[in-house]
């Protein structure tokens, strides 16, 4: 048998385009996935675990040894969710994945803060001439309805030797969008905005907002950070991405950021949580959908009128970064708004979370289990299929 027949193989395309796979074998399950044992903070007790929502997890070599970020939005004390407000980013590391995961120390940065946060709109008063820790249109305001200010979908990234964080303030924010934040120490910070976020988010400004944010401060969001040798970009929902400067403090184009090549649906939904990964010589563009009941026995992503189901995670590949990409597949049921990520043996793996807003993981009987800081195991079809799966049984 040559190498190549032992890969597993590819599972024949749904058709038409833009159906969703809803086999059993693309969730994650026991016996391919678990939920990470995250430190506890306080807020967390009560539940006995970590509620998180956009579950990012990552696997960097520094100084020789391999370290696991973990971070993700999460909720303030005695809140039920992220929105209008929440207090800021944690970050929980580990020598391995399976623990054990510890919040970053930064007792030592701010003694009377929370561990493991590092980065807040509540940092504001640490701004000073020359190193803005919060941007003006990143804090805290009040309307009538009290409290706004939400950051959302936080990565972590090691890149020539820096900690990096991209991230994204949220619809109750005075401008919604993406964001870099640059260490100025270790992982666990103290973290400054980039010069290039001193005013706004990242790009243009979109110009449809969702019902009830302002057009006018809706910015492109979900922004994630892609490294390759000594260059980086930023990757931005649907089909957007630009390159950094070398000194990582804006990107280029500022503005009129190209989009990648893809095949879309015919009837291209509404994507989120972009991001991706060179694997093997390829590109891996991965998004997150909302699969929608389309009949009785279809569930599809580009129909926009059907009830939601999962929000999965869909991916297409290339030979380059930009593009062309290949039609999409359903990756993972249920795992959207994730990364893919390598870690310290070469293994291939995915974070999920269980969306708890609408379909599957929002039912009464459910939703105690969603929300939570997830990975799954990927499998790789090889050099003749080129697709990433949930490992499947």
């Amino acid at each position: 048998m040559s190498a190549h027949q032992e890969h597993p193989p590819n599972w024949p395309e749904k058709e038409p385009y833009g159906t969703a796979d809803t086999r059993d074998d693309l969730w994650p399950r026991g016996d391919n996935s678990c939920v990470l044992d995250l430190e506890l903070r306080p807020r967390d007790e009560e539940l006995d675990r970590i509620w998180i929502r956009d579950t990012y997890v990552n696997c960097f070599v520094v100084d020789g040894s391999p370290i696991y970020v973990a971070t993700g939005t999460t909720r303030p004390a005695g809140r039920s969710g992220p929105s209008p407000w929440n207090d800021g980013i944690f970050v929980w590391t580990a020598a391995a994945l399976d623990g054990p995961w510890t919040l970053v120390d930064t007792t030592g940065i701010r003694p009377e803060a929370e561990k493991g946060k590092v980065w807040s709109p509540e940092f504001a008063g640490e701004n000073e001439p020359g190193r803005t820790v919060v941007a003006p249109w990143q804090e805290y305001w009040h309307d009538e309805q009290g409290k706004r200010g939400n950051v959302w979908a936080p990565e972590v990234h090691h890149f020539r030797g820096t900690w990096y964080v991209v991230a994204c303030m949220g619809d109750h924010s005075r401008k919604v969008g993406t964001f870099l934040l640059k260490s100025e120490g270790g992982i666990g910070g103290p973290y400054r905005v980039a010069e290039g976020n001193l005013d706004k988010p990242f790009g243009d400004l979109v110009g449809d907002a969702p019902d009830g944010v302002d057009p006018d401060v809706y910015f492109h969001i979900d922004g994630g950070l892609h490294t390759e040798g000594d260059r980086a970009w930023l990757v931005l929902h649907n089909d957007l991405y630009a390159r950094f400067q070398d000194d990582m403090e804006d990107i280029v184009p500022k503005t009129d950021l190209p989009k990648f090549q893809q095949t879309r649906y015919s009837e291209e939904p509404y994507l989120e949580g972009a991001y991706v990964l060179k694997h093997e010589g390829k590109y891996y563009l991965v998004h997150a959908a909302w699969s929608r009941e389309a009949g009785a026995d279809r569930y599809a992503y580009d129909v926009r009128d059907g009830k939601q189901c999962q929000y999965d995670a869909i991916i297409a590949v290339s030979d380059a970064f930009e593009g062309p990409y290949s039609k999409r597949w359903t990756a993972g049921v249920g795992a959207g708004h994730n990364n893919l990520f390598v870690d310290a043996e070469g293994g291939l793996w995915a974070t999920f979370f269980r969306n708890p807003a609408a379909g599957y993981w929002s039912h009464d009987s459910r939703v105690g289990d969603s929300a939570v800081p997830g990975v799954v195991r990927m499998e790789w079809t090889g050099p003749d299929g080129d697709r990433i799966y949930v490992r499947r049984r």
